[in-house]
């Protein structure tokens, strides 16, 4: 340990004996305890250390407790969460996370509550944000870890509200053939309509309440000084499609790779989760160490345990897999019998819970949440005597996004780790495995719903006719166990072997485009060995495929097209979408904004279908590209997109000269803090020029409107496996929370640069890098 280090001892009421938290020089706490319950009384505590605001907004919001705390503003937001709080049996959902689950959330919670009461004290400071809004944090109850599920990653349900809408403006048939355009689907899926249900009754109003519960919490003097009456101004306060494209995008890459294809000779395995970027992270690195248990890794803040890092023995990850997990049902009321619903060739009654919402500066407000046998009913259209509602797994006990890490965490070898995996609900995830004795795995987990007689692809009748029939056992899934070719990696692409699909019903047909999956896949099949450093270079390659697909094509069908200087620019670029590239900022442009509208065109969409197809999906517009017929007509009208991406590319560049052109000038990355424009300090950082798309392995979705970034990883690890110490690990912006900290934001110009900090284990490394040390002792 350096001799120069900050050290505390606190007293803290709770705690059964003494615990340490190290803090390196990077942020990372490492815990270390006696006992389980210490252990994650620690973890909490230390959670709230660093996170302290930002898990109580979060769990404010799961809740539907914000408008106590914030006024009228809040109403509608609380009364949508509330739609989907886990509302079942907690004597089921405890068991299904394992049999000490409600110990270490209990434990985990009064950590969390100990911080607090030391703030009450004064013994210990709230983070700045609390003063600016005039509020204080809650006392968590351990039910509060697990009953929010709004997190939960499922996306289906805002499919098929989009393919509805298309398939009402342009027809079923011709609507199915243009939404692939906007969603691959695999398996040749073509999507129809049930006998029953009529694209036209769906509206953005279906879901607002769903999209609602799952946006981000918004901060205005606006919202926060409105009053009752204009609550229902902030029914939306995020557009429509930019939650709906938030859940399509979130995904991640991770691979292993076999002791005999590293130059290290051990395993190594690496992953970098993509999400909406948020300040702070919502992801955070902590090391948990007692008798029995010493797992470092990655979590959300408000989870106890890691989803992904490794314990000593055996390393694990996971990324999104695509199983649908949510269906969208329609209902037949009766004007003489609102309250009920035709089901099964009888009626039934819709259930109802009345609750009360306290409201900040008002009476408390009543309402009524109404839900059938399927969920909760999102919208009631009484003049037309219907109703919908949402079937999705995380209604379910043992759905609780990633608490069944606890199980995985412990794991240490395969078998456990096989187990452990069997009461994983959600979300819905390829898991990767390495450990020690050069094992590595893939498995996909997570509720996968039988549906026998419809594809889940467009709502249905909720009459009974259409119910899933249990789930996919988890065992029944496909699997895979050190493979010959040496490797293992998903990207969230469609990676269900052909003959486990062969045999099976389809688990899902909808999936991320396969540009980085296809990447991975022949970069790691190079005859070479690698290292951390090429698991570096992976993870930050902002190598476009589909670019490379794109201008392959285009040199075949521009050959003949006379002199193009456009075409020029583009011919000789390497595919890449660095930040510095001129070619790269003109060809995103012409393909999300001017490429994509034409093929849609020329497959008969209209000019009111084609933002409903928008973002497009990338690798069905290059294969329509690649498949199209070189006629006269489509290579002018080629060179006509191309010309207006270029006019476009230099309007937004100021009219600069060309080779001044570069893509990070407009696909920028701005991590604002949600109450910047109520406070004078800036705590928001600057805005960071960065290259990539979703179809490079360094993931940097954008929105349309303006390029600027809106999904991609915070944080990075790679794992050599065995040798723990040379791990490596960035999060970006910092581990802190808190503005005006140390580690608010002190990684974030590493995570840029490509630059990764030491994953430190071992307690020589950790007690080396020590910046700060907390005691906490019984009271």
């Amino acid at each position: 340990m350096t001799t120069d280090i900050s050290s505390k001892l606190l007293k803290t009421h709770g705690l059964w004996g003494q615990v340490s938290i190290n803090i390196d020089r990077w942020g990372v706490p490492h815990i270390r305890a006696e006992n389980v319950h210490d252990l994650f009384f620690a973890q909490g505590w230390n959670a709230a250390r660093d996170r302290l605001w930002q898990i109580d907004l979060a769990r404010k919001r799961g809740l539907g407790l914000l408008s106590r705390d914030f006024g009228p503003g809040y109403l509608a937001q609380d009364r949508a969460s509330r739609l989907f709080l886990y509302r079942g049996d907690m004597a089921s959902e405890w068991k299904a996370y394992g049999s000490d689950s409600e110990e270490i959330c209990t434990a985990f919670t009064s950590g969390i509550n100990a911080y607090i009461d030391g703030c009450d004290a004064g013994l210990l400071d709230l983070p700045p944000e609390f003063a600016v809004l005039g509020n204080r944090p809650d006392r968590w109850k351990p039910e509060d870890v697990v009953r929010v599920r709004t997190h939960s990653l499922t996306q289906n349900a805002s499919s098929e509200l989009l393919r509805s809408k298309v398939m009402a403006v342009a027809g079923p048939k011709l609507g199915a053939k243009l939404d692939v355009l906007r969603k691959h689907l695999s398996h040749g899926r073509a999507p129809a309509p049930s006998d029953g249900f009529d694209p036209e009754v769906m509206s953005d109003r279906v879901l607002r309440d769903y999209q609602l519960a799952r946006c981000p919490v918004t901060f205005s003097k606006e919202r926060l000084y409105c009053s009752l009456d204009e609550s229902d101004l902030w029914t939306v306060v995020v557009p429509p499609g930019e939650i709906a494209r938030s859940s399509f995008e979130e995904g991640s890459n991770n691979w292993a790779i076999s002791a005999e294809k590293t130059s290290t000779g051990r395993p190594i395995l690496a992953f970098d989760p993509h999400r909406t970027h948020t300040l702070p992270s919502i992801r955070y690195v902590v090391h948990l160490t007692m008798s029995g248990l010493d797992v470092i890794g990655a979590g959300e803040p408000m989870v106890p345990g890691v989803s992904m890092g490794h314990n000593g023995t055996a390393a694990f990850a996971l990324t999104i897999f695509g199983a649908d997990q949510e269906d969208i049902y329609v209902y037949e009321t009766a004007s003489d019998d609102p309250e009920s619903y035709a089901y099964d060739g009888g009626r039934e009654k819709f259930r109802v819970v009345e609750e009360v919402i306290p409201v900040k500066g008002f009476l408390d407000q009543p309402i009524g949440l109404h839900f059938t046998r399927h969920g909760p009913v999102v919208y009631q259209d009484k003049k037309n005597n219907r109703a919908f509602g949402l079937r999705t797994v995380w209604m379910d006990p043992g759905m609780a996004p990633y608490m069944a890490s606890l199980s995985v965490m412990r794991a240490k070898t395969y078998r456990e780790y096989e187990r452990s995996l069997e009461g994983w609900g959600c979300p819905s995830v390829n898991h990767v495995y390495a450990d020690t004795s050069n094992t590595i795995a893939w498995r996909p987990v997570g509720a996968a719903p039988v549906r026998d007689n419809w594809d889940g692809l467009l709502p249905v009748p909720g009459d009974g006719r259409f119910e899933w029939r249990g789930y996919l056992g988890p065992s029944d899934g496909p699997t895979e166990i050190n493979p010959a070719r040496g490797f293992i990696a998903t990207a969230n692409a469609m990676n269900v072997p052909d003959d486990w699909s062969r045999s099976n019903r389809a688990i899902a047909y909808e999936w991320l485009d396969s540009s980085r999956h296809d990447t991975l896949h022949y970069e790691l099949s190079r005859d070479k060995l690698f290292s951390l450093e090429d698991c570096i270079r992976l993870q930050c390659s902002t190598f476009s495929p589909i670019a490379a697909r794109i201008a392959k094509t285009g040199t075949k069908l521009f050959r003949d097209a006379g002199d193009l200087p456009i075409w020029e620019f583009l011919r000789p670029w390497d595919n890449d979408l660095s930040a510095d590239s001129a070619p790269a900022a003109l060809f995103e442009v012409w393909l999300s904004k001017h490429l994509g509208p034409l093929v849609a065109r020329r497959e008969g969409a209209s000019a009111q279908v084609i933002p409903l197809l928008m973002p497009f999906d990338a690798p069905s517009i290059a294969a329509w590209l690649e498949n199209a017929v070189p006629d006269r007509e489509l290579v002018e009208a080629l060179q006509a997109s191309l010309m207006d991406a270029w006019t476009e590319c230099s309007t937004l560049m100021g009219g600069e000269e060309p080779a001044n052109w570069s893509w990070g000038r407009l696909h920028k990355l701005y991590l604002r803090h949600p109450l910047q424009s109520l406070v004078t300090a800036n705590w928001s950082l600057e805005a960071m020029r960065l290259g990539g798309s979703s179809s490079t392995l360094n993931y940097a979705t954008y929105r349309l409107g303006d390029f600027s970034i809106s999904g991609g990883p915070s944080v990075r690890m790679i794992i050599d496996v065995g040798n723990w110490d040379e791990s490596l690990f960035i999060n970006n912006p910092g581990q802190s929370g808190v503005p005006g900290s140390t580690h608010y934001a002190d990684l974030t110009s590493s995570w840029r640069q490509g630059e990764y900090k030491p994953l430190l284990y071992s307690m020589t490394k950790v007690e080396e890098a020590t910046a700060s040390r907390i005691d906490l002792v019984p009271s």
